[in-house]
Order: structure tokens, then C-alpha cells, then sequence
């Protein structure tokens, strides 16, 4: 009888413990990433080295078209991070004040290839592919949305086609989708980006890389949402893109990168 009035406290003791253990791992911080279409094939592999190097960290990732989530970090989307196929829609958040300019960093560079999964098209002729009557439709991503889209316009353009495919052109809402329409025969040909191939595996069909000099570069920015700044696996996020282990991924994909890590 004397153990009696120890019990209700052992009981307070062992739950309060038990409630502070839950907060703690509450508390533990979870990366939320919007990533352009282009890392589709490559974020899975970049955010599990991401969480190995720090601690097993929770790293989830949306993927979709840079203006699409543009649009989504203004109006208060849930993003720490933010990884834009190209530099404007980074910094236009930060003049608004939903991003922080000096997390802003340039992470890789983008390719575009004209791809087709269609055996009896040969890609390497170039955008004389175009003039062969099997060709009924050439897709490209919303030039409106995603950065690889508006360089295909200007690859077109440039090589002045553009006002001769307008007819045929499928819009694709990212250059992910893009790839879809071109895989599953919709399109018979597009422009994409070279990082839609898993390395080491075989790829459906042919590719050309278009010229680069028909085209502005495809610099894409990396930078910590105004979200983010709370969240101290946001910032190492970054430099873990800038430093050789993440580097490493991007290269392995096809990304072209700046001329040094951090």
C-alpha cells in the first residue's frame, strides 16, 4: 500500500517522456522541393544522397513546370526549395519577396535534343526530319510554362521553321509530359531535354543535339523560397547541388555545370 501514491507520478513521468519524444520527432524538419521537369529522372537519386549525407533527412519533391510552381510559390505553395529550369522565375520570387535573393545559385545547364522513338525516323538530318510526311505532329513543352519549351521555340526560329510546324506542334504542360507524347507515339518527334535518359539504359529510338547557338542558354537556378529560410536543410540543399556530390548526379544525367564547385 505504501507504493501506491508512487504510481499515478510514475504514470505522469512515463507519459510526459512519451510526449516529449513525439514532439522531438515532430519537430524534426522535412525538405519540401519543387523541381522542374528536366530532374524528373535524377531527383529520386539526388535527394537519397541529399538524406544520406545529412542524417537520413526527409527530402519530398513535386515535379513540374517552372512556371507552374512560379505561380504556386506566390501564392503561398509549401516549397522550401526551389529548382527552376532557368534563372527568371528564381529571381522574379525574390523581387517579390517569396524567395531569397542570396540563396539564388546556378546549378546546371540544359540541353535540348530533337528526339524520336519512331525506328524509321532518323534524327540526325536535323530539323530537315520536319519535310518528311510521317511526321504529323512535333512536340514541344508550353513555351508559356517551361523554359525548354521557349527554347524550342527559339531553336525553331531560329532555324526559321517555326511558322511552318505551327499546325503540328503538341504543347506539352512540362518537358517531362513532353517526352510522354513522343515516347507513346503521339508526337513522332520533339524537342526535349537531354537529362529525359536514365543513364545506363537503352534509349527508345535516336536523338541530335540541337545547336546551342540556336538557342539562349538553359541556366538553371536554384534558390530558398521565403518558406525556406526557417528550414536550415534548405540552405545546405543548395550547396549540396554546388558541391561535387551533387554535381556528380547532375553530370552523370547530362546536365552541363558550372565551371567549379562550391
Amino acid at each position: 500500500m505504501t507504493f501506491l501514491p508512487l504510481l499515478p507520478r510514475l504514470i505522469c513521468t512515463v507519459l510526459i517522456g512519451l510526449l516529449l519524444s513525439v514532439g522531438q520527432v515532430q519537430a524534426k524538419p522535412v525538405l519540401q522541393v519543387a523541381a522542374a521537369a528536366d530532374l524528373a529522372q535524377c531527383i529520386d537519386e539526388l535527394n537519397a544522397q541529399f538524406a544520406a549525407i545529412h542524417g537520413g533527412a526527409t527530402v519530398s519533391a513535386s515535379i513540374g513546370s517552372s512556371g507552374n510552381f512560379y505561380a504556386q510559390i506566390s501564392n503561398g505553395a509549401p516549397f522550401d526549395v526551389f529548382l527552376s529550369a532557368d534563372m527568371a522565375y528564381p529571381v522574379a520570387l525574390a523581387k517579390a519577396g517569396h524567395a531569397d535573393l542570396s540563396s539564388l545559385s546556378t546549378y546546371a545547364y540544359g540541353q535540348l535534343v530533337l528526339w524520336t522513338a519512331d525506328p524509321t525516323l532518323d534524327p540526325s538530318i536535323g530539323l530537315k526530319l520536319f519535310e518528311d510526311a510521317r511526321v504529323k505532329r512535333i512536340a514541344i513543352a508550353n513555351p508559356d510554362l517551361a523554359p525548354y519549351g521557349r527554347a524550342a521555340r527559339d531553336a525553331l526560329q531560329h532555324a526559321g521553321v517555326w511558322d511552318q510546324v505551327q499546325s503540328r506542334l503538341v504543347f506539352g504542360d512540362n518537358v517531362a509530359q513532353t517526352g510522354q507524347f513522343i515516347a507513346t507515339g503521339n508526337a513522332q518527334v520533339g524537342l526535349i531535354s537531354a537529362a529525359h535518359f536514365k543513364p545506363g539504359t537503352a534509349r527508345p529510338g535516336r536523338s541530335w543535339p540541337v545547336p546551342q547557338a540556336w538557342y539562349p542558354l538553359i541556366e538553371q537556378g536554384v534558390i530558398v523560397t521565403a518558406r525556406g529560410r526557417s528550414n536550415p536543410l534548405a540552405k545546405q540543399y543548395v550547396d549540396f547541388l554546388g558541391g561535387e556530390a551533387g554535381r556528380t548526379i547532375l553530370r552523370k544525367y547530362g546536365f552541363v555545370l558550372p565551371e567549379s564547385p562550391r
